[in-house]
């Protein structure tokens, strides 16, 4: 389940983001705010399920996610290929985001 809400929150974090970008970078219309603010509160809602047994782990984990779903979103939005530092790079995230989620705790 904590994949899933990861997943989940990225998008809302990254779509809400984009909504910012979308406004102060490309001139879209402020309207695009609205969903963006609402997309931010869903993204800071989705990271309290998270199972962990502090947020600041939690939000250490959720790192390594949200890089590997940017270079998604830098594919399927904005219609640009990830190169392969950019894989190398997501990959070693997803591992550091492993290795502190799944780690044995003393």
């Amino acid at each position: 389940m904590t994949a899933l809400i990861y997943l989940l929150a990225a998008g809302a974090e990254i779509a809400g983001c984009f909504a910012f970008w979308a406004v102060l970078r490309l001139g879209r219309s402020p309207l695009w705010l609205a969903p963006g603010v609402a997309s931010l509160v869903l993204f800071a809602w989705l990271l309290t399920r998270v199972e962990a047994d502090a947020a600041g782990r939690a939000y250490a984990a959720y790192g390594g996610v949200y890089i590997a779903a940017s270079l998604l979103w830098l594919w399927l939005v904005e219609h640009r290929a990830p190169d392969r530092w950019d894989l190398i790079g997501a990959f070693v995230c997803l591992v550091g985001a492993a290795i502190i989620l799944l780690g044995p705790r003393g």
